[in-house]
């Protein structure tokens, strides 16, 4: 999607001083860059433990990033200049959300990446919960790679019962993209059981990243 001068560069301040943040406030680790796709479409599939996790996915990948944010974010006014700003697609929870479906298709389509929960909500306990099955139909009709992304430490950085963040260390774990080929030769319980079980493992390694301080560091 076009954009202007303002808007490219203005991003890319963002996802540098999110970088610098992440490195000095939470000891931000990062495994698995090389999977991120240089060029094309992709649906990432991470799992959701705060309020934290868009920017935190997307700082760790040198592509622009689409993020699917609640309607009802675009009615602060606070957070909706940002969120238009930052490329988020607006869906209608209660609603058929087919209008966000319909922006999401044609982003992807279009060559873009867009990040999604398929959990549908932020975790309770810090685990990864079961997948949702609205990602596969998603999936289907864009015809793109998915890539599995696990986080681990901002749900106790930021869990969905605190009104502000604290210190904490976090990492992040990019998964072997499913290819559209994969995709297309299995079944939605299929997929949905392998996009499941890669971000778990990716879940877990990241933990690992976490609790390891000579893991890779974010730069």
């Amino acid at each position: 999607m076009p954009r202007t001068l303002a808007q490219r560069l203005s991003y890319d301040a963002f996802r540098v001083f999110a970088r610098w943040f992440g490195v000095w406030m939470y000891g931000l680790r990062v495994e698995g860059r090389e999977n991120w796709p240089a060029t094309g479409g992709g649906l990432i599939c991470s799992n959701h433990q705060s309020m934290f996790d868009p920017p935190l996915v997307g700082l760790t990948c040198p592509r622009r990033m689409n993020y699917l944010a609640r309607e009802g974010l675009f009615r602060v006014p606070s957070l909706a200049p940002l969120s238009h700003h930052l490329d988020a697609i607006p869906i209608d929870r209660e609603g058929t959300g087919l209008a966000g479906l319909k922006e999401t298709l044609r982003r992807l389509k279009a060559g873009e990446l867009v990040l999604i929960f398929p959990e549908g909500t932020r975790t309770r306990d810090g685990e990864v919960a079961p997948l949702k099955p609205g990602f596969i139909a998603v999936a289907r009709r864009s015809r793109v790679p998915l890539i599995p992304v696990g986080l681990d430490g901002a749900y106790q950085a930021w869990p969905r019962t605190a009104k502000f963040p604290r210190p904490g260390r976090v990492a992040v774990v990019i998964g072997k993209p499913l290819t559209t080929e994969q995709v297309a030769a299995m079944s939605d319980d299929d997929l949905l059981a392998e996009l499941e079980q890669r971000i778990l493992t990716s879940h877990a390694k990241a933990r690992e990243l976490r609790e390891n301080p000579h893991g890779e560091r974010e730069a």
